[in-house]
């Protein structure tokens, strides 16, 4: 059963940083295309980034040279390092398997809550 679970979110000040983590089981990153997604209050769901099976990374345009995505094999972990965080990046944040989830779960469960103030 593919599992993921999202933690590290918290309540920083504008230029802060965190780093968000998912635990993952059920699968290995080698089998699906990975990613962090995020909706902030009154907003549509937004694609962060994006790391491919082959280690390829996107990042959307809001976000770069600002967050930085990982994944761990070992500790079957991903992570988004993020930087310089400014007050529109406060969302709840969530990691995906995209192999398995359809448009409607993007943006769907538990997540993880950042908050950043100016």
């Amino acid at each position: 059963q593919v599992e993921l679970m999202e933690s590290g979110g918290g309540s920083v000040q504008a230029g802060g940083s965190l780093r968000l983590s998912c635990t993952v089981s059920g699968f290995s990153f080698d089998e699906s295309d990975m990613a962090w997604y995020r909706q902030r209050p009154g907003h549509a769901c937004e694609q962060v980034t994006v790391i491919g099976r082959d280690g390829s990374t996107y990042y959307a345009d809001f976000v770069k040279d600002r967050f930085t995505i990982s994944e761990d094999n070992a500790k079957n972990m991903m992570y988004l390092q993020m930087r310089n965080l400014e007050p529109e990046d406060t969302a709840l944040y969530y990691c995906k398997a995209l192999k398995w989830v359809g448009y409607d779960g993007l943006c769907w469960g538990q997540g993880t809550q950042v908050i950043v103030s100016s």
